[in-house]
């Protein structure tokens, strides 16, 4: 036989997987600890002959049960969403109190201090890099 002719025979080698494997990774399967494709890849199976074990052994997976997967319903995810909106804008509510509070704290301390505190404190320059102080009282 020629070198061409031994590369297009190919001998099938038959395997037979024991009855306590199969158990073993159907088992697998349902706890999920292994998908079908990396059955398939690692022991070199075919995806039929997973379904086939997963049929005859699984007590959840029968042939010609259906198995519906959906994704979370649309209302559900929707009242999820609008419950966490109100939540942030209770947050809001709560740190908008605090700014006016702040600024009318400033307010009474600058009119009974007469000093106009707003214009006397040490601000960032806009990029970080370096401070500025401001203080337009001439003091």
């Amino acid at each position: 036989m020629d070198k061409e002719n031994k590369s297009k025979l190919k001998i099938k080698v038959v395997r037979n997987f024991s009855e306590e494997f199969k158990r073993a990774k159907v088992k697998e399967l349902e706890q999920k600890q292994i998908t079908i494709s990396k059955l398939v890849s690692l022991y070199g199976v075919s995806r039929g002959a997973v379904y086939k074990w997963l049929y005859k052994y699984s007590t959840h997976y029968k042939q010609g049960t259906r198995l519906v997967v959906e994704l979370e319903s649309e209302s559900k995810k929707t009242e999820r969403l609008l419950k966490r909106v109100c939540e942030l804008e209770q947050v809001i509510g709560q740190k908008q109190l605090e700014i006016d509070y702040l600024n009318k704290l400033i307010e009474v301390s600058s009119d009974e201090l007469s000093v106009d505190i707003k214009k006397n404190f040490i601000t960032k320059h806009s990029n970080g890099s370096e401070l500025i102080e401001t203080n337009t009282s001439g003091v």
